[in-house]
């Protein structure tokens, strides 16, 4: 990571001022040297997946994570997902089964979300990086202040897109949110641990779909 970032060229260009601040070499340089220290997640080339698959022009739909998961094998760029051949992770079951009730999909056999961010959903973690089997290990280094920039970004250049807040840390964020052009969406984390207190049965898949389709947009075939 330099200033020279290795993003898609819509973000490079939506985020130029960003990507020329003190603050985003000093977070640069804190990332090189961790990949040197220790074992990080994600690779390196997959830090901005989530970028490079939505472009900015894309984005229809943004779904707020917290931190990559830790684990080996499992982070690779988009919230929530997981590569092809990984175990799907206890909160992404629950997405998957919130989608089956809500939209009647069968429950798929894969964790890896790509063909939602291929189709417009930004899947963003507020921090991209974090060292193995150390959660939040990453956090306050700067990160949330680049995904801040882009959810406000988002919110001030774009019209009529989702946002899916998922459990407390989510919820703070839809104050970078103009709710009077955009449509925010909120419930409890799809964890095992709050899943059962709001996020089971808030029907956000459809929801979601809904209001694409009476803005003239194309639904997300989830």
């Amino acid at each position: 990571m330099t200033t020279d970032v290795r993003i898609e060229e819509s973000w490079k260009s939506a985020l130029r001022e960003r990507f020329e601040t003190p603050e985003w070499k000093m977070l640069s340089e804190f990332v090189k040297s961790e990949y040197k220290v220790a074992k990080v997640y994600p690779p390196p080339k997959c830090i901005f997946n989530a970028f490079d698959l939505c472009s900015f022009e894309k984005v229809k739909v943004v779904i707020l994570g917290q931190d990559p998961y830790h684990g080996t094998s499992q982070a690779h760029g988009l919230c929530f997902s997981v590569p092809e051949g990984v175990p799907i992770p206890p909160s992404l079951k629950n997405i998957y089964k919130e989608l089956n009730d809500d939209v009647g999909i069968l429950i798929p056999t894969t964790g890896n979300l790509e063909k939602w961010a291929e189709q417009g959903v930004l899947l963003l973690n507020a921090t991209l990086t974090v060292r193995a089997g150390q959660p939040g290990s990453h956090q306050n280094k700067g990160w949330e202040e680049f995904t801040d920039a882009v959810i406000r970004k988002i919110s001030n250049e774009k019209e009529r897109v989702v946002f899916m807040l998922w459990g407390n840390y989510a919820k703070a964020k839809r104050e970078l949110i103009d709710t009077t052009k955009h449509f925010v969406l909120e419930a409890a984390h799809p964890s095992p641990f709050s899943a059962y207190n709001g996020f089971f049965g808030c029907k956000h898949f459809s929801r979601a779909n809904e209001y694409l389709r009476a803005n003239g947009k194309e639904v997300i075939e989830w």
